[in-house]
């Protein structure tokens, strides 16, 4: 029965708020002192201490957008660092996707090159960057952009594989010269696998960002959310996350947005904007 049901726009948007209502009023009374009886741990403060109170958490975000307004600078820095690997990851990845996929030779030759890239964890590159590019934003982009590259390349990769022989017959029958085959028939296939490939891409973007802050800064919300850590403010380190989720989800949404835009000729596009 759950399943034949299709709630609507509005509807569907209630729910989600209400989940995240409930979400919320439970890790206060969970974490509150004297609401609840201690259930993990022995003092009810433990708990607090832990995991943060909900209320302090946006007090600190209060504190941090409007009543000090001090975090518009490490935001900035944070979102620039963001924004600019995931421009530059997925233009990189798109390109050498394209390109390995219409040149056997070529991905032949640097197949086990680019798996042995991929299986590296890239997170222990951090510190190489920062030697390399200094402890500004390049390094912490170029963090980035090897977390958004392979996503990204390996997406665009199996897309123009995935092209059909039948269409690419059809279009070559039809006179179609490779400049043309590129683009009405390899990019148009590619499109819908780097859009699901981006949807992943953006919360790896902060990581990159973040964990560069972690690693040398004295800027972004993630310096903010280290120097929260060093002093045991449980409190200012969740509001830190939320506040990265939030705009997480603003820049996933931008994608989405992107995405109906440019994926309109799809049929399961055309058919979602319908119902």
């Amino acid at each position: 029965m759950w399943q034949l049901i299709k709630p609507s726009r509005r509807n569907l948007r209630i729910w989600q708020v209400g989940v995240l209502v409930i979400v919320f009023v439970l890790w206060h009374v969970l974490t509150a002192p004297g609401l609840v009886p201690p259930i993990l741990f022995s003092d009810d403060r433990q708990a607090a201490f832990f995991f943060g109170e909900p209320i302090k958490i946006f007090s600190r975000i209060w504190d941090w957008f409007i009543a000090h307004a001090d975090i518009y600078r490490h935001l900035w820095i944070t979102l620039l660092e963001t924004v600019l690997a995931f421009g530059i990851g997925t233009a990189l990845g798109l390109a050498c996707g394209l390109w390995l996929a219409l040149s056997p030779m070529a991905a032949a030759i640097f197949d086990p090159y680019i798996k042995a890239l991929n299986a590296m964890p890239r997170v222990i590159l951090a510190p190489i960057f920062a030697v390399w590019f200094g402890l500004g934003i390049a390094s912490k982009v170029a963090l980035g952009v090897t977390l958004v590259f392979f996503i990204v390349f390996f997406n665009v990769y199996q897309g123009v594989k995935e092209v059909s022989p039948v269409v690419l017959a059809n279009a070559r029958m039809l006179g179609a010269s490779k400049r043309q085959l590129l683009r009405h028939v390899y990019l148009p296939s590619a499109t819908s696998w780097v859009f699901s490939s981006l949807h992943t891409s953006v919360g790896l973007t902060f990581v990159g960002a973040v964990v560069g802050e972690y690693l040398g800064s004295s800027q972004g919300v993630g310096y903010l959310i280290l120097q929260a850590e060093g002093s045991f403010d449980i409190n200012t380190v969740m509001a830190g996350i939320l506040v990265l989720t939030a705009f997480a989800l603003v820049l996933d949404m931008m994608v989405g947005v992107a995405e109906k835009v440019l994926m309109k000729w799809r049929p399961q596009a055309a058919e979602s904007e319908r119902l």
